[in-house]
């Protein structure tokens, strides 16, 4: 994209989405994400009504008395976007492509956390690491950010999100809150994800269209998979065509159900057709329930 074609993209993003941040998600965003973290400041003696599960046991070890370690809620977050940049994203047919509505998603969130002092950092992925754009705070920080989302090509198109999960938990040292932003056409990140959810705040925001999901009866038609480049011939009037898709998509779902409520994560389902407001309204209302 030229330059200037990408900057009046920019602009005008930026516009939307810092107004939508100001106006819908400034204060749910505090209440939903803030008194999450606590870090570690000092030890003192232990005292008579302690909690004992503070009690630094090397400390008191080396001193053969009780010591116990002191937190303090932390004053500002790291926010990570994980963002899926695979081929899958470039499709788009019951509404806005799919890759349209994760730049706007990210570029909310993003600006709602510079809004509130945290830093953001993004990781894009597909089924190799892309680019790491390590946290910062700020304006022009958070511009970059939209600009990557705009203008960035990936090297591959298929999907890997347990190498992104990963990839967070080794560069990422203190706790932060990660938004897996993503159409989750993917199967085995069910590991990762447990594993990472106990060191991070994950909240996974699944992106959808829903001509995925229901193919019209439209007889013979190709199609070209995105991750893959190949091309295949369907009959869509075909009772048997429309059943297995009927039945991949419900085992789907039903997978993703299983994997993301054994995580214990907070998730959104938000549909291309449809303004990704209010499922994101949901979700902050939620966690500040």
């Amino acid at each position: 994209m030229e330059t200037a074609a990408l900057l009046r993209k920019v602009r005008k993003i930026e516009i939307k989405t810092r107004g939508l941040s100001q106006q819908l998600f400034a204060g749910q965003y505090h209440s939903a994400f803030k008194g999450r973290g606590m870090a570690f400041t000092e030890v003192r003696e232990y005292e008579y009504g302690d909690d004992i599960r503070n009690i630094d046991w090397n400390v008191t070890a080396r001193y053969n008395h009780p010591f116990i370690k002191i937190f303090e809620e932390e004053r500002e977050m790291t926010v990570m976007l994980l963002i899926d940049v695979s081929g899958s994203g470039e499709f788009g047919a019951s509404g806005r492509i799919k890759e349209e509505m994760m730049t706007e998603i990210a570029a909310v969130l993003a600006f709602s956390a510079i809004t509130n002092n945290d830093k953001v950092g993004v990781i894009f992925f597909s089924d190799q690491l892309e680019k790491f754009i390590p946290p910062k705070k700020g304006r022009a920080h958070i511009l970059r950010i939209i600009r990557e989302l705009i203008n960035f090509r990936p090297e591959s198109r298929g999907t890997d999100i347990s190498l992104a999960l990963k990839y967070l938990r080794n560069v990422i040292k203190k706790r932060s809150v990660a938004f897996v932003i993503s159409d989750f056409q993917d199967k085995y990140f069910g590991d990762a994800l447990n594993i990472v959810s106990r060191k991070h705040d994950l909240i996974c925001l699944r992106v959808f269209d829903r001509r995925e999901k229901v193919l019209p009866p439209l007889g013979l038609m190709r199609f070209r998979d995105t991750e893959t480049g190949k091309h295949y011939w369907i009959d869509t009037s075909d009772k048997k065509v429309q059943k297995h898709i009927n039945q991949w998509n419900r085992e789907h779902d039903e997978l993703l159900g299983e994997i993301f409520s054994r995580a214990r994560v907070d998730r959104a389902e938000i549909p291309t057709d449809k303004d990704f407001v209010p499922p994101l309204k949901r979700l902050f209302r939620q966690r500040s329930h």
